[in-house]
């Protein structure tokens, strides 16, 4: 049975294989491949703030530490502080325990390498392999060899550290005010604290979280709260993150949504001037707006697209060499400074760009015009390839036959959830509203 997904292993908690018994596996897995290349030395353990994050932590550092592995746990901290503290410890691999965008009820694990990027299609088979093998407990290992687990108090501080190092020496925010949304997350100390520390002033929202309300009704997915408050506080900026803050989603000083593909954009056009765009491209995915293409053509950018998930894109700029990319989700990476989507960071890498240029978010933002878009979900009692339907190839087929060419549609099944993903933009947004209820009127029909 395969474990992981589009990013990592995740699923309903005390359900395969978010179990103690498969996550113990789990555990035991990893550390058998990593101490038959590195001997017995060091995994890193972080999470969110689910409450299940107690239960799955303890089942990995018993897995990992039975294979003769050593750990150390840091605790709530976002996943690219993950990432960094993996790649800048010197670390074997780091593990984020972590559903996301997910609500409390789920939970998942996720990997990097010792270089701080995350997990190999090749490595991800070996270790379910592993988990699925009868023979994986002969691995264990007897008195003196076993790990150990150790804690790591200051991990939230070098995380905010090194991203303060990202900026000019002398940058700072004083005068401005900014609301965070921190999904009851991973977050809910690290951009506050970053930004206080920064000279903002700080108005901190879904920051008490108690085990069961991250990601509900808050966050990145969710950005009313985010854009009220901004209005009633009368902030310079808006920003929110989801629950394991590799994403951020910002709302400008008027309350209006500046997604992933906007501060793509708007960071694509500033690196290009500085001649720090490499190659002049940007690496996005098959999500991202046919109006962010649009813009950067006008500036000799190019776009490359990849399948869904910050994962592909990393791949993608890894083999071509570029250093910006991202979703119109929110992930942005900054291969320079991080090895996957960091939230914090893009958000201070935004409000340096505000400073910079002195200017509001809605102006650095306003030239960046994105097609009007629907995203549809379907969720569904069973997943096949769609495109082997023929009802679901014929509507879309048929829908983009209506759009003539002024418009696209992506039909997708989604990496994380039983659900299909419908995604249709276009210039006439009452048309793309009715080519997206037929599609999933018949992705029902078909799929229910």
């Amino acid at each position: 049975m395969r474990l992981f997904g589009t990013d990592g292993i995740r699923g309903t908690i005390n359900k395969h294989p978010m179990t103690p018994e498969t996550v113990l596996r789990i555990g035991m897995a990893v550390a058998h491949l990593l101490r038959e290349t590195y001997g017995r030395n060091m995994l890193l353990i972080g999470k969110d703030t689910r409450l299940s994050g107690y239960m799955i932590e303890s089942a990995l550092t018993s897995g990992i530490c039975s294979m003769g592995m050593n750990v150390t746990l840091v605790g709530p901290l976002p996943t690219p502080g993950i990432a960094f503290l993996t790649r800048t410890l010197r670390l074997d691999a780091g593990i984020v325990i972590s559903a996301s965008h997910n609500p409390f009820e789920d939970n998942g694990i996720k990997f990097f390498s010792s270089r701080g990027f995350k997990l190999h299609n090749e490595l991800e088979k070996k270790i379910e392999e592993l988990v699925l093998d009868d023979g994986l407990s002969r691995h264990r290992l007897k008195g003196s060899e076993i790990g150990k687990a150790y804690r790591l108090d200051d991990a939230t501080g070098r995380y905010i550290e090194y991203i303060k190092s990202t900026l000019p020496k002398g940058m700072a925010f004083e005068k401005m005010k900014i609301v965070v949304d921190c999904a009851n997350g991973a977050a809910y100390k690290t951009t506050p604290w970053l930004l206080r520390e920064l000279g903002a002033e700080v108005i901190s929202i879904n920051d008490r979280p108690d085990g069961i309300n991250i990601n509900a009704g808050c966050g990145s997915l969710h950005i009313k709260g985010l854009q009220k408050a901004v209005k009633l506080h009368k902030a310079d900026i808006g920003i929110a993150h989801d629950g394991d803050a590799d994403r951020t989603i910002f709302c400008d000083e008027k309350g209006r949504i500046v997604d992933g593909d906007k501060v793509m954009g708007m960071h694509a056009i500033e690196m290009k001037k500085r001649k720090m765009l490499k190659k002049d491209t940007v690496v996005s995915t098959v999500m991202s707006n046919l109006g962010l293409e649009k813009y950067l053509e006008m500036h000799n950018i190019k776009l490359i697209r990849t399948k869904v998930g910050d994962r592909y894109v990393v791949e993608r700029m890894l083999d071509g060499g570029y250093n910006l990319g991202g979703e119109q989700s929110g992930h942005i990476i900054f291969l320079d400074y991080n090895t996957t989507g960091d939230g914090p960071l893009t958000a201070v890498q935004v409000l340096h760009l505000m400073k910079k240029r002195n200017s509001t978010l809605s102006k650095l933002s306003s030239d960046i015009k994105l097609y009007p878009q629907i995203l549809m979900n379907v969720e569904v009692t069973q997943m096949q390839n769609i495109k082997t339907i023929h009802e679901i190839e014929e509507i879309i087929k048929t829908s983009e036959k209506k759009l003539a060419g002024k418009g696209r549609i992506l039909v997708r099944p989604s990496g994380t959830e039983p659900k299909i993903r419908i995604m249709i933009e276009g210039e006439n947004p009452n048309l793309i509203t009715k080519l997206g209820k037929d599609i999933s009127n018949v992705v029902k029909k078909v799929l229910k």
